[in-house]
């Protein structure tokens, strides 16, 4: 008996159908991925200083080992324009068997961070680091690969090429100027063809235009040789400098995993299936690295041109990049006469297209947005300059320095006000900060009284003795000093002798952590709470409120809590403002409909809940420790008004689950008995939900609908 699978559309990219079935988009998708990893593939090849048919033996085995067994469904590996620097140096230091061997072991130390679990820790390297080595590689490939377009050899060094441009262009205006300006006009004019890009990618247009126009003038200019067997271009040979090899396999080993890696996370941002497993990534990395050295290939990585490529054409699955390199290998094998009629200088114009495209100026603003410019130039130039290794130590350094420079930029505020002075500072305060610190403690008058707001996420050893021994001097001089700590309470746990947590806090929603030893019975704190909602979180909240001023409110929840102070719905439930329409009332009661002059508010509140806002879901919230559940049972009640209240509650008790639970179930039951709520569930489009929140463990309970039991929310 025959079975067929279909993948069906539903199923996402990455599901168990997924990795063992093509997509209906994979096919269609790798064809045009082909179309664009061809030229590149060639280009880079002949950048590298390797043979041409090596950049086609890194695509193949990108695409059939990486495709295969890598930890993203839809990236696709390939040869790399960054790592054209590294393996040009290579082949010109150790000669080309000898770098073969130098990508295999390349490969070997990828497999080893791979099965060592450390793939994330790549992803702490600053992005502007990442940017400004990739537009000081794409400088770098510019600055050689022109001097090829215009009919000349490049040097070694990048800034000897920027020396002798200006001479070359003087000089040189042959064949190969031509054919090489052919290709970037095509390159740059396609996109603006109407429709072209939908048939044919930029980069095979360029190339195929190109190559005809050579042929059909008969141009006496270079074009690809692919020799011998396409697997066979060199076996890898024994590098003599042993240590000189080690350092350029760790460089490319490093170079490969990062470009691989922030390539994975970014092409995942363009499709809704499953993330990429980061280590397995690199494995599927190391052991195409392996194989395309053995085979005589480039180094493999993932290539962001290529994987956006491969999403935008409609891929879902890893079978795309599979086929992609199943397709080169054909082409290899069959169509390699028309291969070698592409010209090198118009190879050498695509690959000053993609330089160019590397030095992304939409990177560039992303990072000066972030203030972190000085690591991009500082990366980019020393890369320029002085090499891949370098330039990335440079970036490191300069993102290191700035961190410790931003750290000192503690800005401390004081102001005066009717007498009053108040200093505020916030941030992290360390013993860098405490010069700044000082110098604004030394600006206060002594004897005054000082308010000293601290929104500080943490304050270390000396930065709290800076400021505890100007408390202590300021109140010795007779002058009234109060600390308002905003978040954690790092200065005032530091002089009581507590033992501080090791970790940096993050910023809480509201400083619960203090708590007055009696609650105050004067206006006063309300007003002073006011001020600090002015001070502190007015700034947080301010556009969102200001959008529900103009927009309304829309809330999808009705939430029935009980007036205790001790509940906080929006708190317990972690929801903004705008998110809840609530009724709070004397044990959350919720008065039977046959009763409803009982309680006419919470009638008028399911009216304008159901009709006018047209909530999807009714919550009725009970707590522990409720003292109108509590005043029920005893049938008691300090006021007649409130005994007879109690009655909606009374009707709650019950053994078999804690009272204030079978009060939060005889709620829900009141509410059914309304004609809007009944009509509503009856059509599906309103949920009733119960819970509990127990105020001794901070745990909310909610009500399981077909146990009837209440279950605690887990972590």
């Amino acid at each position: 008996m025959n079975a067929t699978v279909e993948l069906h559309d539903h199923d996402p990219p990455g599901s168990r159908t997924a990795r063992r079935w093509p997509a209906r988009g994979d096919l269609p998708a790798s064809l045009v991925v082909v179309l664009v990893a061809l030229p590149l593939s060639l280009g880079i090849a002949v950048a590298s200083g390797a043979p041409p048919a090596a950049g086609l033996v890194a695509a193949i085995v990108g695409g059939l080992v990486a495709g295969a067994v890598g930890g993203s469904a839809v990236q696709v590996s390939g040869p790399s324009a960054s790592l054209t620097v590294i393996i040009a140096q290579t082949v010109v230091t150790f000669g080309w068997p000898a770098t073969c061997a130098i990508v295999v072991g390349a490969g070997l130390v990828q497999l080893a961070l791979g099965l060592l679990r450390v793939a994330p820790i790549a992803m702490i390297v600053s992005p502007a680091v990442v940017h400004g080595m990739l537009a000081g590689l794409g400088a770098v490939i510019v600055l050689a690969q022109i001097h090829i377009v215009l009919g000349a050899t490049p040097e070694a060094s990048p800034l000897v090429n920027l020396r002798r441009l200006p001479d070359q262009i003087m000089r040189h205006h042959g064949q190969a100027v031509a054919v090489g300006v052919l290709t970037l006009v095509v390159l740059l004019l396609w996109r603006r063809v109407p429709r072209a890009g939908t048939i044919l990618p930029a980069p095979l247009a360029a190339i195929a235009v190109a190559t005809a126009a050579a042929a059909l003038l008969d141009l006496d200019i270079a074009r690809v040789r692919l020799t011998g067997q396409i697997f066979t271009v060199a076996w890898p040979a024994w590098p003599s400098d042993l240590a000189g090899a080690a350092v350029a396999a760790v460089s490319i080993a490093l170079v490969g995993s990062v470009e691989s890696l922030m390539c994975a996370v970014a092409v995942d941002r363009l499709h809704s299936g499953p993330r990429t497993n980061l280590n397995r990534e690199l494995i599927g990395q190391g052991s195409a690295n392996v194989v395309t050295g053995l085979a005589g290939g480039l180094p493999v990585a993932g290539v962001i041109v290529r994987s956006t490529t491969n999403v935008r054409a409609g891929a879902r699955t890893r079978w795309s990049a599979i086929f992609h390199g199943a397709w080169i290998l054909l082409l290899v094998t069959f169509a390699r006469p028309i291969l070698e009629l592409v010209p090198l200088p118009s190879l050498a114009a695509l690959l000053v297209y993609t330089g160019v495209r590397m030095i992304d100026l939409a990177h560039a603003r992303q990072v000066r947005k972030h203030r972190e410019t000085l690591i991009y130039v500082a990366t980019g130039a020393a890369v320029v300059a002085f090499g891949l290794l370098e330039g990335v130590l440079a970036g490191v350094i300069a993102a290191v320095l700035l961190a410790l420079w931003r750290l000192t930029r503690v800005r401390p505020v004081v102001e005066e006000h009717d007498g009053t002075w108040r200093m505020s500072v916030g941030g992290l305060l360390t013993f860098l900060s405490v010069p700044a610190l000082n110098r604004a403690l030394r600006a206060i008058p002594p004897g005054v009284p000082v308010d000293v707001e601290l929104h500080a996420y943490y304050l270390d050893h000396a930065a709290v003795t800076a400021l505890h021994d100007w408390h202590t001097a300021h109140e010795r001089s007779g002058g009234q000093v109060a600390i308002h700590e905003v978040h954690h309470a790092w200065y005032r746990d530091a002089v009581a002798g507590r033992h501080l947590p090791t970790a940096v806090t993050a910023p809480a929603p509201l400083d619960v952590h203090r708590r007055p030893a009696a609650p105050s019975r004067t206006p006063d704190d309300l007003i002073r709470g006011a001020h600090a909602f002015h001070r502190h979180a007015r700034t947080h909240v301010a556009k969102l409120l200001a959008d529900l001023a103009d927009a309304g409110q829309r809330p999808a929840h009705l939430f029935i809590a009980c007036a205790d102070s001790r509940v906080v719905p929006n708190l317990i439930t972690a929801t903004a403002p705008g998110d809840l329409f609530t009724v709070r009332n004397i044990g959350n009661v919720v008065a039977r409909y046959a009763q409803p002059a009982a309680d006419p508010s919470m009638h008028a509140a399911l009216d304008y809940a159901l009709d006018v806002l047209n909530v999807s879901t009714i919550t009725v919230c009970g707590h522990s420790h409720c003292g109108a559940v509590q005043a029920a049972g005893r049938r008691s009640a300090p006021t007649a008004g409130l005994l007879r209240w109690l009655d909606h509650v009374r009707h709650a008790r019950g053994g078999g689950v804690l009272p204030g639970q079978h009060n939060v179930l005889q709620q829900l039951e009141n509410l059914r008995g309304y004609p809007a709520v009944a009509a509503r569930l009856a059509r599906g489009d309103l949920h009733l939900v119960g819970m509990y929140f127990d105020l001794a463990t901070s745990r909310i309970h909610v009500l399981d609908p077909v146990t009837g039991r209440f279950a605690a929310v887990a972590a």
